[in-house]
């Protein structure tokens, strides 16, 4: 019952990636059809999202000892308060054209719920799997990346059935969709359970000395912190983190205005929810794929891969190719999931189980900062393009070409990775 239970918070977090569907309708909730001079732009729209990452960054770094301290069901319990009161709060936001008051809900208090709720049930399963532990964090954390093949068609339904002809319908859509998201991640909370002292599979081996990619010690959460492995990791994961969170933050408006007339809102709408699908499923793959080839070479495979579609996506944006632009993205945002599902295996592997969670936890911060970068790069530079008048379809071929240069960084960092050295490990005695 415990990946039935990550999977009720991970599913209704994961609604994060879809809140992009709500861009273009909220630039018109003045003007109902079309912008008016007082409704927000996109470049506003995007640091909701932006917020509510640094938050979950902030937030899981913060509470990580005290998540892993208290369980993982007070944890989700606190979770559903703050993602659903995040939602509550940005309803008043929309209902008095209050940016600000968005920022604080969705962001702020939505994005604490989004931290503490990712966190909860990972170390939890790689106690359950120490012998699968690629397959274990796949497992708790591919409902994050399925979120919004939930949430993105629900979303739109939702806002055409209250919208009318002076009204979108956006708040309405805010508040069901976070009493609804409570009602699961209260399930998942009554379901969830820790494994008892020492417990292991049968034949279960203690990774040995020889493997020193795999290490049978811990190092203390604190004392991570002051090891190069932490941080080349850190970086690992902001450079494949920023390269596609800022694609996906706007992926519905990228799709429509990269090809004009191929795409409605609707069409766009199913690009957001089947580029979830590929995220989810990367998570558990590649992560899977990992406990196989080594979380080391698994990243190798992202910045390689990953460059060469990148620098793709303009030439295919040109040619007007649009079914080699879904499939490009969608390998994308498979290794995109992949990436955020073999970190907690890789510190695992690195600094043990033991504060694992709390480990994985500061080491969120990374997202923070690339929920920052990626979505700047991607709106600024869209827009620095559209000023100087380029042809919204090509605003974003610039970015392209910068994200690709992101993932050289990453892979430099993962090649200088190697094992943690033994002064940092705890003795027996747990010192």
């Amino acid at each position: 019952m415990v990946p039935p239970a990550a999977l009720c918070v991970h599913l209704c977090i994961g609604q994060a990636y879809a809140i992009s569907v709500f861009n273009l309708p909220m630039t018109k909730l003045i003007g109902i059809t079309k912008s008016a001079p007082d409704d927000w732009n996109l470049t506003d729209l995007g640091w909701i999202f932006s917020i509510g990452i640094v938050f979950l960054g902030l937030s899981a770094a913060v509470m990580g000892r005290w998540v892993e301290e208290g369980g993982p069901r007070r944890a989700m319990f606190t979770a559903a308060l703050c993602w659903a009161g995040g939602f509550l709060v940005s309803a008043v936001g929309v209902n008095i054209h209050n940016i600000w008051l968005i920022y604080l809900g969705y962001g702020v208090l939505g994005g604490c719920g989004l931290g503490i709720g990712y966190i909860s049930p990972v170390s939890t399963l790689i106690k359950w799997f120490p012998d699968r532990p690629g397959m274990a964090t796949g497992m708790a954390i591919m409902g994050f990346g399925g979120g919004a093949f939930i949430a993105s068609p629900l979303s739109v339904w939702l806002m055409a059935q209250f919208t009318t002809a002076t009204h979108v319908g956006v708040m309405e859509t805010f508040v069901v969709m976070g009493v609804v998201y409570f009602c699961f991640m209260m399930v998942g909370a009554a379901i969830v359970r820790l494994p008892p002292p020492g417990w292991a599979p049968e034949d279960y081996v203690v990774p040995s000395e020889s493997n020193t990619m795999i290490t049978p010690h811990n190092v203390y959460v604190y004392e991570a912190l002051k090891t190069p492995q932490f941080w080349l990791i850190w970086i690992v994961l902001c450079m494949n983190v920023s390269a596609g969170i800022g694609v996906l933050g706007q992926a519905s408006a990228m799709s429509q205005e990269m090809f004009p007339g191929k795409v409605t809102a609707v069409a766009a709408a199913g690009f957001v929810g089947l580029l979830s699908l590929f995220n989810m499923g990367g998570r558990f793959f590649w992560a899977s794929i990992s406990d196989y080839i080594g979380r080391k070479n698994t990243y190798f495979v992202f910045f390689v891969l990953g460059f060469v579609l990148y620098a793709a996506v303009p030439s295919l944006g040109e040619a007007g190719s649009l079914g080699l632009f879904v499939l490009c993205f969608c390998v994308i945002l498979s290794m995109y999931g992949g990436g955020f599902a073999t970190v907690p295996a890789y510190l695992r592997d690195m600094f043990g189980t033991r504060y694992v969670g709390a480990i994985h936890g500061m080491l969120l911060t990374a997202w923070s900062t690339a929920g920052v970068l990626g979505p700047v790069l991607v709106n600024y530079f869209r827009q620095y393009n559209l000023d100087h008048g380029v042809a919204p379809r090509d605003a974003y071929n610039v970015t392209m070409y910068v994200l690709a240069a992101l993932l050289i960084v990453g892979f430099i960092a993962n090649l200088s990775i190697r094992a943690v050295d033994k002064k940092h490990h705890m003795s027996e005695m747990g010192e």
